[in-house]
């Protein structure tokens, strides 16, 4: 597998081939939603969780089609928290898109970090994600026996970097996208990971380059519906780990890195103007492109490494942020091999990025093609298949 690393050439492909489809997933039934009133309090029945439940799982099939049809590679113990962790992901992402002003953003922003402190310590305000949100880390400090609770920085971080992209600045670089998708994406795959329960190097290693793949496929995805946006407050689904990243606060802008539009000769007025037809537009989203699908092939390859017995075949840049510094565990005795495979399922959302990715590939990297707008209707299938092979 291998990929054009430079932007300078006249063909563009992330080369990656394909796989034959063999089995199908079940589907989900869908359940109706339901509002609860936003007061401080405990849980209290079981009926208040499954209608929380229902809410948020409603939320992931209008928003985040992907991680819906993912739910089942989850551990069934763990699919509460992965489900209210998505949930809360795609409520602080969409904050740009259902307020009218960075101001108020932010004050609802406040209030998810009010709701989040709350949930971890077992009071939340009755409002469905913060509920399921209570529910799971109860369960999870249950059993760690209150050791292995989810990380309140991490949520902390997520929240504060959507702040930060509240108005839509320009990346300067494509490194600043690096580092905004390791803050989001990577980390709510942290957070999925503590809820296995895993405290595991290894498994954060391979989760922070897939993460930074998605993020990047996310801010590409977004550069049509910023730079020509629809009605306030209708910008949904489909797109999976890629909906709700795009606000009401800035519209008429290309947000693609500010190195790589220089670099290949585009203009944001252009865009604006010419869409598709854009000089350099598909040469500045295939350097993109790639950055992602690196990203995936460096995951891949770590995987198989570790598989063979061998090292990861390079160090973990974030190994020494205090998140990520792991006591020493006498219970610990897998191995970095047992600990890939027991987390397979977390990094699941991998295949879906590879799959957009092909197929912004197919579109000739046409970021405005319509077929970029859908979740590949083979996914569950696609998902069977890299499931049971242990490879997407």
């Amino acid at each position: 597998m291998s990929v054009y690393r430079s932007t300078n050439v006249t063909s563009r492909s992330l080369c990656k081939t394909t796989k034959k489809i063999r089995s199908p997933v079940q589907c989900f039934k869908r359940h109706a939603s339901s509002q609860v009133e936003q007061t401080s309090t405990s849980i209290s029945s079981v009926d208040e969780i499954n209608r929380a439940r229902n809410y948020c799982l409603d939320l992931l099939r209008k928003y985040d089609t992907p991680s819906s049809l993912l739910l089942p590679y989850i551990p069934r113990q763990t699919r509460d928290a992965y489900i209210a962790l998505r949930a809360f992901n795609i409520d602080v992402a969409r904050t740009a898109d259902t307020t009218s002003t960075p101001t108020i953003g932010a004050m609802r922003l406040q209030f998810q970090r009010e709701a989040v402190t709350k949930s971890l310590a077992g009071t939340p305000p009755k409002q469905p994600i913060a509920l399921l949100l209570a529910k799971a880390a109860e369960e999870l400090n249950e059993r760690t026996s209150g050791k292995g609770g989810w990380r309140k920085s991490w949520f902390m971080r997520i929240i504060d970097t959507r702040e930060k992209y509240l108005s839509n600045p320009p990346y300067p670089t494509l490194e600043t996208v690096e580092s905004y998708a390791e803050n989001t994406y990577s980390t709510l795959l942290y957070l999925t990971l503590q809820a296995l329960p895993m405290a595991s190097l290894t498994a954060d290693h391979v989760a922070s380059h897939i993460g930074k793949a998605t993020g990047i496929a996310t801010v590409l995805r977004g550069i049509p519906l910023l730079a020509f946006p629809g009605p306030p407050n209708k910008h949904s689904n489909q797109g999976g780990q890629f909906a709700g990243d795009v606000g009401a606060t800035r519209h008429g802008a290309v947000m693609l890195p500010l190195d790589v539009m220089a670099d290949a000769g585009v203009r944001e007025e252009d865009v604006l103007r010419n869409g598709a037809n854009a000089q350099g537009l598909k040469d500045a989203v295939f350097a993109v492109a790639t950055r992602a699908n690196d990203h995936l092939i460096t995951a891949r390859q770590m995987m198989t490494n570790i598989n063979q017995g061998e090292d990861a075949g390079h160090e973990f840049e974030h190994r020494n942020e205090e998140e990520h510094a792991y006591l020493p565990s006498k219970d610990q005795s897998e191995t970095p091999k047992q600990e890939i495979e027991r987390a397979f399922g977390v990094f699941m959302p991998a295949l879906a990025t590879q799959i957009w990715l092909d197929r912004l590939q197919q579109s000739d990297f046409d970021i405005f093609s319509s077929k970029l707008r859908v979740t590949d209707w083979k996914l569950p299938f696609k998902a069977y298949w890299a499931f049971s092979r242990r490879n997407f």
